[in-house]
């Protein structure tokens, strides 16, 4: 019988029992395993999530991040301390989320990606990308209106930007100890969009605007000014771009300044290739493992379990719908004075989520229209939302931090 007792206590089962809130993130851990395994949502980033919830809430398993709140003596251990003492994961997390490194590597390998050509070839749609941004800035103010500091809000409010690695470094500097339900919640938003512009088009568009055929409109309407050698300006784009961006929002130059740069090394060309392979590959993927198996990680019990998380999963829901209600009311506002219309389902893809807000857009086009393929124009916006979000988080930051 003592033998059995000692098996018992060694294992984590009774632990386990004796604190259902672990019970309750283990399902949880279950919930996003199963949305990136068997559903496919965003699998690159739930899948390493869910599986660093699940390590992290094993009784005994010393996997779980212990915060700053908890232990307010851990800004004053070394390394070796700190991973003597809770294990290696947090030296993972303090090192590489704590220190902000992780999100910039991740939105290097975003512009080694991203082909800034359809902006670039329709600059005018652009705006509406900025548009887009409305969200954060509304979630925000309702946030702190509600209770929540403003710090807190505008960690809430950058969901509205759909871009995963932005709302994780602003987590990370304004509020991280919110930055596991938040990453979840930007995620998960993200991983939804085929699914929330089709219902926030469907209250905010009519039909008859959903049938405007872009290509018509060109020709109709055709551009004053065209792009003699697109190539040397895809080079110069990410150098001017962040010159004046470090400029006016410095607080910005991290996560832009990388994106741009990982951007430049793509369109260079084969001097560049190996730079560009490491970026979109090598580093990519390596940082993409590390940030998901650590943000999965702080999501413990204790820190995920309460009312505040309720709040920063609606209020991210909100910040994304009013995101692109910004965008299509913004094209809906240029319609009424301009002579060459644009689709409002333009504004709706101002979200960062590229391409799969573009793919969803193209779609709805083409299901009231099959000659209507606006793929091209939608990524315009797209990829200016991008932009955008990058901005948008430099200014909260600048302003907040």
């Amino acid at each position: 019988m003592d033998f059995l007792a000692n098996l018992l206590e060694m294992t984590a089962l009774a632990e386990l029992l004796a604190e259902p809130g672990k019970i309750l993130m283990l399902c949880l851990a279950t919930v996003l395993l199963y949305l990136g395994i068997f559903r496919g949502y965003e699998p690159l980033l739930l899948i390493p999530i869910g599986f660093g919830v699940l390590l992290a809430n094993i009784p005994g398993g010393s996997m779980a991040v212990m915060t700053i709140a908890e232990d307010p003596n851990i800004k004053k251990m070394g390394l070796l301390e700190l991973t003597e003492k809770y294990g290696i994961m947090n030296l993972l997390y303090y090192t590489l989320i704590k220190s902000g490194l992780l999100p910039p590597l991740i939105f290097m390998g975003v512009g080694a990606m991203t082909d800034f050509g359809p902006m670039l070839r329709n600059l005018k749609l652009a705006f509406f990308g900025a548009a887009a941004q409305l969200g954060i800035f509304t979630v925000l103010i309702a946030a702190v209106l509600i209770g929540f500091s403003p710090q807190e809000a505008g960690a809430l409010g950058i969901i509205g930007g759909a871009d995963g690695p932005t709302a994780i470094y602003t987590s990370i500097v304004l509020a991280p100890h919110l930055l596991g339900p938040i990453a979840i919640a930007a995620y998960s938003y993200m991983a939804l969009v085929p699914v929330i512009i089709p219902l926030v088009v469907r209250f905010t568009v009519r039909t008859e605007e959903l049938k405007i055929n872009m290509k018509e409109q060109d020709r109709l309407h055709p551009n004053r000014y065209e792009i003699k050698n697109l190539r040397r300006v895809k080079v110069l784009f990410p150098i001017v771009l962040t010159i004046l961006v470090a400029l006016i929002v410095p607080s910005a130059t991290p996560l832009l300044g990388l994106l741009l740069f990982g951007n430049l090394i793509k369109e260079v060309g084969s001097s560049t290739n190996r730079l560009f392979q490491a970026a979109s590959e090598t580093i990519m993927n390596a940082a993409t493992i590390f940030l998901g198996l650590t943000i999965g990680a702080t999501m413990t019990s204790t820190t995920f379990l309460d009312s505040q998380t309720l709040l920063i999963i609606g209020g991210g829901f909100l910040a994304f719908a009013i995101s692109i209600f910004g965008g299509i009311s913004a094209v809906k506002i240029h319609n009424m004075f301009a002579a060459k219309k644009i689709n409002p389902l333009i504004g709706a893809t101002g979200l960062s989520a590229v391409p799969m807000a573009s793919r969803v857009a193209n779609e709805i086009a083409l299901q009231h229209d099959p000659r209507n393929h606006i793929l091209q124009y939608a990524m315009a916006s797209n990829i200016a939302g991008v932009i955008g979000s990058a901005v948008a988080a430099g200014v909260l930051i600048s302003q907040l931090a």
